[in-house]
């Protein structure tokens, strides 16, 4: 079983229609979304929930109103300014919004008016959709953890494709190079990273390639709408191969891309569309190098027997 995850730098590259198009074409995977912040691949996969899971992560503070005496310790000591005074009641509030959960208005609330609780952040899913399996989340706004939430859904998609017998895990990674891009490159074999012809698309993919370099994972890179800036794109690939990463396709700009995305289908289903062969392309060139990645880690097998 192999994992490969699908990054950008930035958002708006085309990584999430570049995912849709290679669960068409992948054979026997699981899809996995990993920007539990602002998952966007059901808008185009159109999963049926299987399954429906609450995400618990950290604790909150609970006043117990019945037992608060109204002495505003709590208040002087909460350094998040979580915690303010009723007036009327003569008792404390809490704003879960600002809590951290750090806990010391409950160790010292003389009343033991103030509680602990685990905190329920978000929701994941095991749903089915027309190319495969997909197991994506939804963090709740303002909540946190969500490298950790990354984590805990790549382990149910690893265990999905064990009980199911799955040769491919397919990740569509977050954007940029934070916590939930970090825990999303954990344990894969192969990084397909997507840029655009322009400045800041080469200075994000950049922060990519340097962040798979830390991990020693082997790098891709494919150039999308190549076409809008001709000689920015010669430049990224210029780059690309001084740092040793081989780019294996452009994809041009093509309306038909959008017109899939409204119908909710994967380009890749219009074979005349110049976006979709250059997409079969990549995808050929892809499978090509997990082939030669399977031999050299059973190379390396004996070699350590």
């Amino acid at each position: 079983m192999k994992e490969i995850v699908i990054l950008s730098g930035k958002g708006g590259t085309g990584k999430t229609s570049l995912v849709g198009s290679l669960a068409y074409l992948a054979k026997n995977k699981i899809l996995v979304d990993c920007d539990v912040d602002a998952a966007d691949l059901h808008l185009l996969l159109d999963p049926k929930p299987r399954s429906s899971h609450e995400f618990r992560s950290g604790v909150k503070a609970k006043v117990i109103s019945d037992q608060c005496s109204g002495c505003g310790i709590c208040v002087d000591l909460c350094q998040f300014e979580a915690i303010t005074m009723d007036l009327v009641g003569r008792t404390a509030l809490m704003n879960p919004l600002s809590c951290e959960g750090c806990g010391v208005c409950a160790h010292f609330c003389p009343e033991q008016a103030i509680v602990l609780e685990e905190n329920y952040c978000g929701d994941w899913f095991i749903s089915d959709t027309d190319y495969g399996p997909l197991v994506h989340a939804q963090l709740f706004a303002g909540e946190e953890n969500s490298g950790k939430l990354v984590s805990f859904i790549k382990r149910q998609a690893r265990e999905l494709a064990e009980q199911t017998g799955g040769d491919l895990i397919l990740i569509d990674g977050a954007p940029g190079i934070g916590c939930p891009v970090i825990a999303s490159l954990s344990g894969v074999d192969m990084v397909l990273a997507v840029t655009e012809p322009s400045q800041s698309g080469w200075h994000d993919l950049e922060r990519v390639l340097d962040l798979a370099l830390h991990f020693r994972l082997q790098s891709f890179v494919c150039i999308n709408k190549w076409d809008l800036h001709p000689e920015m794109a010669a430049s990224i690939e210029i780059a690309c191969v001084e740092r040793g990463i081989e780019v294996l396709g452009r994809i041009p700009f093509d309306p038909t891309v959008i017109q899939c995305q409204i119908q909710g289908t994967p380009v890749v289903c219009n074979e005349q569309s110049p976006a979709a062969v250059a997409i079969r392309k990549i995808w050929q060139a892809l499978g090509v190098r997990q082939i030669s990645l399977c031999k050299e880690t059973r190379g390396l097998g004996s070699k350590k027997a």
